[in-house]
């Protein structure tokens, strides 16, 4: 039985999560506020969720740039910096009188989420044991998780009683405390990184690495396709209530905090199992979108899948990734990891968009489906088995 992991390092982790409870938060609350943000510009929600889509390219261009150059400073500095800029763009993005003022704070706060993901979950692996990684991840992908419980409906509370720039103030708010407790909390750490530039090609040119960001592309596009519109699909398409929006966020999220909670018992035992489980479960959510507008029910059994596996397989990708390259190269694999990811989100919240503004709203799960069902067969077809030949060979 592996020793227990000593307090003042759970401490630090708990500001970790709650860290990541706060970055997701503010990542998707335009989602949860995008009819809002368009009545106040006079804009429709299609228009409006372009603030999506160049967020996520965004981090998406800029993830591996900014963590190259910032690879040697030493992490908890980087973190406190990061969360420090993190700040200052939600209190801009609080001030906006327009919407490319409000686009300019939001990418201000893409520069910061570039770095933060890369680095929170190599941060809370050097805290704990080998044996507690599982956990350490797991509690992390919790802060993510309470954000679609709390956060997302938080947020949409708040931007429906006071006007949605207060959600982004008090973001701002919370994120300075987060800095003070974490400058206090995590113990010193050193640089982020020990490979070069010039390391970088032949990392990622690896069969596993390669096939695996390949996954993240259609698993991310495809889930974003269809989730950057669930506000509008349950409003126009289910006739869901405003408040009944609100509750079925809150349901999604729960879910979500289930999948990290499962992440820490299952992955360590059944990887394989995590992967295609997820992806599949995935695929039937989404695939059964346009018939569960029929009945309440339906759509929360559709949510109990998409929160459990989505959560699930997005640490689990994170994971895979931490296991398959040295541990001075975590930082910058998982940098390019996060690019990927929000290549994916961008570029799913636009193909959403372009399906919506077709007045194909309701179909809009079929096409979170078709790149789901490619992730599901680049996974079965050439990840796992190039890991069970991987394996072989080694114990040969």
């Amino acid at each position: 039985m592996s020793p227990a992991i000593p307090a003042k390092y759970l401490i630090a982790l708990l500001g970790l999560t709650l860290s990541a409870f706060v970055f997701n938060t503010s990542e998707f609350m335009p989602i949860a506020l995008l009819i809002d943000i368009s009545n106040s510009f006079s804009m429709t929600p299609s228009e409006t969720g372009i603030m999506i889509t160049a967020y996520a390219w965004v981090v998406a261009l800029l993830s591996l740039p900014l963590m190259l150059l910032a690879s040697r400073m030493n992490l908890k500095r980087l973190l406190l910096l990061t969360i420090g800029v993190f700040a200052a763009g939600q209190f801009l993005a609080g001030l906006a009188t327009s919407f490319p003022m409000l686009m300019g704070a939001r990418i201000l706060v893409a520069c910061a989420h570039s770095i933060f993901w890369a680095i929170v979950s190599p941060i809370g692996t050097l805290l704990v044991t080998r044996a507690h990684k599982p956990f350490a991840l797991g509690i992390i992908a919790s802060g993510s998780s309470i954000a679609m419980i709390l956060g997302l409906p938080l947020g949409r509370v708040i931007g429906l009683a006071a006007g949605w720039r207060m959600t982004f103030l008090l973001i701002a708010g919370i994120a300075v405390l987060l800095l003070a407790y974490l400058s206090i909390t995590l113990p010193k750490l050193g640089s982020s990184a020990s490979i070069s530039a010039r390391e970088l090609p032949a990392l990622v040119r690896q069969p596993p690495v390669f096939i695996a960001y390949i996954i993240t592309v259609f698993f991310a596009t495809g889930y974003y396709t269809a989730y950057s519109y669930i506000e509008p699909f349950l409003k126009d398409i289910a006739g869901f209530s405003a408040d009944g929006i609100t509750y079925t966020l809150i349901f999604l999220g729960c879910c979500g905090l289930l999948g990290s909670a499962l992440f820490s018992r299952l992955y360590g035992r059944h990887r394989h199992g995590v992967l295609t489980g997820s992806l599949i479960a995935l695929l039937a959510a989404f695939s059964t979108w346009y018939f569960d507008a029929q009945a309440a029910v339906l759509i929360l059994a559709a949510c109990v899948l998409m929160g459990v596996a989505a959560t699930l397989f997005g640490v689990a990708l994170q994971a895979e990734l931490m296991r398959l390259v040295p541990a001075g190269a975590t930082t910058i694999i998982l940098a390019i990891f996060s690019g990927i990811f929000n290549l994916g989100i961008g570029s799913g919240s636009f193909l959403g968009g372009r399906v919506s503004s077709a007045g194909l709203l309701s179909c809009i799960g079929f096409a979170g489906a078709a790149l789901m069902l490619l992730a599901l067969l680049v996974l079965r077809t050439l990840y796992l088995p190039h890991l069970r030949t991987q394996k072989t060979s080694n114990h040969g």
